[in-house]
């Protein structure tokens, strides 16, 4: 297409959305209606006609029209809140009006209305910014990684700034690149102009170039350039005055910057002086700071005291870049902060009674913790790895590759080994000094890119990313070596000397790879299509033109780092290699491959990681993730943890819960115990409660002295037991719900925490410790809790071998190895969720299953089923359990262990061989408590850097 029909093809979809938003039942939206509003813009100008593809035009319409959002949830406490936000205050609003218009060129007309209801809700939770007095609002706003939070928090300044709020400042990460990155897309979604003090005269961008009136331009204090962070000679002498337009800042999270700001306002924005602490405040401008990657440096990481009573120790220092956000809001007496975050676990860390004399209360959501919903085209964690249903995972896409090149089995040598040095020097295993799964994972960018190319998608950017190293030293090293690779592929392909070699291999991946992908995403996700076909034949002819505009480049925290995709009219094709700077927060436009070897195993670090979650409008089919099995393992995990934990978000909603209950059932949740070490690095402990969660053992010793161990320390519990009942059954809705093995009620808790006591979990187990569970039963039960235990060894469907546990025969069990090493296998799942309801009987069993469905609904960043669930949750299960339902009996005293005997000849892992004897596995599902009883978990950073790796 010429750039003249790309302008009209822009032009043509701007009206003819226009007219479709006109239409009340957007279900009924058919390419044959489109195609007729097509005629109709036509007839405004006929000019548009040339050299227009009506077919992409449509296609794109389809593609906006046929999208749907799942819906926003929320957790509020209105104490002290004035509501205010009328229909009739947002009639003038044109900060908003514009930014809507400039996202209604781009986005779903869904996702647009979306982006209006969500933000409408949030500012709604903040104060009416024209209220007089003292107040003090603090949410969070969660959304998914790569899912459009910028666009959100944009949205809410817009509108912010149109209702009254004077200064906004939005504090974006700790890197020169990503606060460059910010200030380009505030820029445009907000100021509307270009911030470059070099530039001569002013350049429109964005809703600048939507509404051009200068009257109601925003004030700025920082910039787009390298040093373009806030400097106060720059705004020494500028005062601010309550009529004056907003004023936005744009700061880096950074003691200088953040020290430097605060003495600004204190000398040039305070109007008064408090009285009694004589600290300068600003009474007459209402403040709000929005905080993009809340979790990140945010969070007060120092251990803070409480007395008896629970009140703070007012004495205590809190970390730098905590103090110096606090104090900034403690600075003035209308204020409202909103933390932005894909990965909530840190901020929960935050003590919600947490105050110090200088900088005021802690950081802690009280106000608010919004979950926004996704739209449906949204490609999250659970999209892309599956969830599991019991023996499997499901729903997964067929787009993940598994490296094991990159070093040798046990970590320490290879290409790039786990734990290596900045001064480390890849070695050679082969010409390019490429191992030969990232010369794959480059071969399969630059055929997605050709495929994308002859999709129409050839002005797109697309993007490759590769993740190996933190040291900037071994980056320039990969670098180096990459950029020999591609412009040795393109000097070949250009000159067509020596090229057959390398057509040979770039067919051989095509032809393995693309095609059957394809088809196999054609049936997974149907949804995500259409799904065109491409001919190896196609792929070649434009092969050449792709491979000359590839670039390769290093970002590693510079401004100059940021990729200007705006500058690039014909799609930037980017190679970027990089670490822990491109990791959080940085945008990579367009990215098809990704190829991922460190395994930091700070989850929420790890799903920052995850650029590759978010859009990939018509070429989805032809993304690819090389990464190790063992970060597929802990993928799976986290996209595991974050679904029940959006289950008990949904079901507090639901029953009238405020941030405060969520934030006590995160901070002890034992999948999330694993956040950054960093953010408690005073810390001397964790308090961990089971109350609530499944615990499951899924990383097993393979060592034959444990395995003996594990099976006496079983054989001892069942002697104790005495005798069990064979093939339990419960009546179920219709039907009745047997199993095949062997179960025990009201067995006296002694027993268990004897069993926990003798069992040895594997240290790499993440959540499953048998001694930190014994202890928990034991504080448990000092509640008057988990005090008499239903107990059933769960038989499989191995026939041959089975086992004698007491008086009865029951089958060994099956499970999928997931990965292994020399000392342990890991499997994804032990337990099956009708297992956790083997002592639910049918009133609580349909209680539970009323839980699941009220709260059931379709999203796409869940990965629900179409239908409505006919069996209830894990986590309906354990609160019904725990707290009982109307009509229902609660049994907080009743834990339930299962235990399962897996057969050792069915590791077929290439590992050393096991006897015969059975490896005990064990799940506890633990009922809902309203005791917060927590057990301690002592760690200490030398233990924790060996386990875990250094914390970023």
């Amino acid at each position: 297409m010429t750039p003249q029909g790309d302008a009209n093809k822009a032009s043509v979809i701007k009206i003819v959305q226009e007219l479709l938003f006109q239409e009340p039942d957007k279900s009924a939206i058919t390419p044959a209606l489109i195609g007729g509003k097509i005629d109709l813009a036509l007839m405004i100008n006929p000019g548009w006609a040339k050299d227009l593809d009506r077919d992409a035009v449509s296609d794109e319409l389809i593609r906006r029209f046929s999208v749907w959002r799942s819906e926003d949830s929320w957790l509020e406490n209105d104490e002290g809140h004035v509501p205010w936000l009328t229909p009739e205050r947002k009639k003038d609003w044109r900060y908003w009006q514009r930014y809507r218009e400039m996202q209604e060129a781009r986005l779903p007309w869904e996702a647009v209305d979306g982006l209006d209801k969500s933000t409408d809700r949030i500012l709604g939770n903040l104060e009416d910014p024209l209220r007089k007095g003292l107040w003090d609002r603090r949410g969070l706003v969660v959304g998914h990684v790569q899912s459009g939070k910028t666009g959100s928090y944009t949205g809410l300044i817009c509108k912010a700034a149109d209702a009254g709020y004077k200064i906004v400042i939005v504090l974006a990460g700790l890197h020169n690149n990503l606060r460059t990155q910010t200030q380009m897309r505030l820029d445009e979604g907000f100021l509307g102009f270009e911030t470059n003090p070099a530039a001569e005269g002013m350049r429109l961008i964005g809703v600048g170039k939507i509404d051009q009136d200068p009257s109601i331009r925003p004030n700025y204090a920082t910039n787009r350039t390298e040093k373009g962070d806030f400097i106060a000679s720059n705004v020494r002498n500028l005062g601010v005055s309550p009529e004056a337009l907003p004023w936005l800042f744009v700061v880096k999270k950074n003691k200088t910057v953040l020290s430097r700001l605060l003495r600004w306002i204190q000398n040039h924005v305070s109007d008064t002086t408090d009285p009694e602490t004589g600290r300068k405040v600003v009474t007459h401008l209402p403040l709000l700071i929005i905080d993009d990657e809340a979790d990140h440096a945010s969070v007060d990481t120092g251990e803070q005291y409480f007395d008896a009573d629970g009140k703070a120790d007012e004495d205590h220092q809190p970390t730098a870049i905590n103090g110096l956000i606090r104090k900034i809001l403690h600075a003035f007496h209308r204020k409202a902060y909103v933390g932005y975050t894909a990965t909530p676990f840190a901020n929960i860390f935050i003590h919600e009674r947490g105050a110090t004399k200088d900088e005021g209360p802690d950081l802690f959501p009280a106000a608010f913790i919004h979950n926004l919903g996704a739209p449906s085209n949204y490609v999250g964690p659970a999209r892309v790895f599956g969830l599991n249903t019991g023996e499997k995972r499901e729903g997964g896409l067929p787009l993940v590759r598994e490296v094991e090149d990159h070093c040798s089995p046990d970590g320490k040598s290879g290409w790039m080994p786990t734990s290596h040095k900045s001064t480390w020097m890849p070695p050679h295993p082969d010409e390019a000094g490429l191992p030969a799964s990232l010369c794959e994972a480059i071969d399969a960018f630059i055929v997605a890119c050709a495929a994308r190319h002859l999709r129409g998608q050839k002005a797109e950017h697309s993007s490759m990313l590769v993740h190996v190293t933190r040291f900037n030293a071994v980056q320039v090293e990969v670098h180096r070596r990459v950029e020999a690779l591609v412009r040795n592929i393109d000097q070949r392909l250009s000159r067509k000397i020596g090229h057959e070699a390398v057509l040979g291999r770039l067919q051989e991946l095509w032809d393995r790879d693309f095609p059957g992908t394809t088809a196999e995403m054609a049936e997974t996700l149907p949804d995500g299509g259409p799904y065109p076909i491409e001919t190896w034949e196609q792929v070649a002819a434009v092969l050449p033109g792709v491979v000359s505009e590839i670039h390769v480049r290093v970002i590693n925290g510079t401004a100059g780092d940021v990729l200007d995709y705006a500058e690039a009219a014909d799609g930037l094709k980017v190679i970027a290699i990089g670490g822990d700077k491109l990791a959080r927060g940085l945008t990579l436009e367009g990215l098809c491959t990704s190829y991922f070897l460190r395994a930091s195993r700070m989850y929420d670090t790890l799903m920052q990681m995850g650029r590759w979650f978010g859009y990939r409008p018509g070429y989805l089919d032809l993304c690819r993730l090389y990464t190790t099995p063992d970060l597929i393992e802990w993928f799976e995990h986290i996209a595991d943890a974050s679904e029940e934990l959006r289950e008990e978000f949904d079901m507090m909603v639901e029953s009238g819960g405020t941030p405060r209950d969520y934030g006590l059932k995160v901070v002890s949740h034992p999948v999330l115990m694993v956040t950054s070490r960093l953010k408690m690095r005073a810390a001397k402990s964790l308090y961990l409660s089971f109350s609530g969660h499944v615990i499951e053992t899924v990383s097993l010793h393979r060592q034959q002295k444990r395995i003996d161990a594990n099976w006496r320390a079983l054989s001892d519990l069942v002697a104790a037991m005495g005798k069990g009942k064979a093939n339990p059954s419960q009546r179920r809705p219709g039907s009745t719900e047997n199993w095949n093995g062997v179960l025990w009620d009201r067995v006296p808790h002694e027993h268990i925490t004897d069993f926990l006591g003798a069992y040895s979990t594997h240290p790499e187990a993440m959540k499953a410790n048998s001694q930190l569970l014994r202890d928990f039963v034991a504080s448990m039960v000092r509640e008057k809790e988990l005090t008499e235990w239903t107990v059933a060894v769960i038989g499989g469907s191995v026939k041959e071998r089975p086992v004698m546990v007491g008086d009865e025969s029951v089958q060994r069990a099956v499970r999928v190895v997931k990965s292994h090493s020399a000392d342990r296998y890991s499997i994804g799942r032990l337990l099956s969720p009708k297992d956790e309801g083997i002592d639910i009987d049918i009133e609580a069993w349909e209680a539970a299953l009323a839980e699941t469905r009220k709260i059931w609904k379709e999203d796409p960043a869940r990965l629900k089923n179409q239908k409505e669930p006919e069996v209830p949750s894990g986590p309906a299960l354990r609160r019904i359990r725990g707290h009982g339902a109307p009509g229902v009996t609660a049994h907080p005293e009743r834990g339930v262990l299962l235990i399962y005997l897996l057969d050792p000849q069915e590791i077929k892992d290439g590992g050393p061989a096991l006897s015969d004897t059975p490896i005990v596995a064990f799940g506890i599902s633990f009922p809902g408590s309203k005791s917060g009883a927590r057990v301690e978990y002592k760690v200490n950073n030398v233990l924790w850097e060996q386990e875990y790796g250094a914390a970023d």
